[in-house]
């Protein structure tokens, strides 16, 4: 089955199937090992053990675990890429002010390919 669509969320979500379009949440999302995003992504935090096609956003933080795949354009305040991931795009390393919560100043812009085996 795949999603097709806008989904929007105050709450967590969990995607471990086929979604395209695009995901805004205030919270976490995670991506499934058997998760296929093709999607614009917004959220909190992201937390990638599938895949994602897609520019990602995260307001605090971005994790691509062991076997993610990321293909596509990363702004976020914190990365962590483990070893095994794959990411190709680039990342905008963005800073929080200190008392706004989701108002990033960007830092750093930097093209990445990274591909372990």
């Amino acid at each position: 089955m795949t999603v097709k669509g806008e989904v929007h969320s105050r709450e967590e979500l969990y995607i471990d199937g086929d979604v395209q379009g695009s995901i805004e949440l205030q919270h976490r999302l995670t991506i499934g090992p058997n998760g296929k995003v093709r999607a614009t992504v917004k959220a909190r935090e992201v937390v990638v053990h599938g895949t994602i096609q897609g520019n990602v956003q995260a307001s605090e933080k971005i994790i691509l675990r062991e076997k993610a795949s990321l293909v596509g354009d990363i702004k976020t305040a914190g990365i962590v890429i483990e070893d095994g991931a794959y990411f190709k795009g680039s990342i905008d390393i963005t800073r929080m002010e200190s008392g706004q919560k989701a108002a990033p100043k960007p830092v750093v812009e930097q093209s990445v390919e990274m591909v372990s085996q």
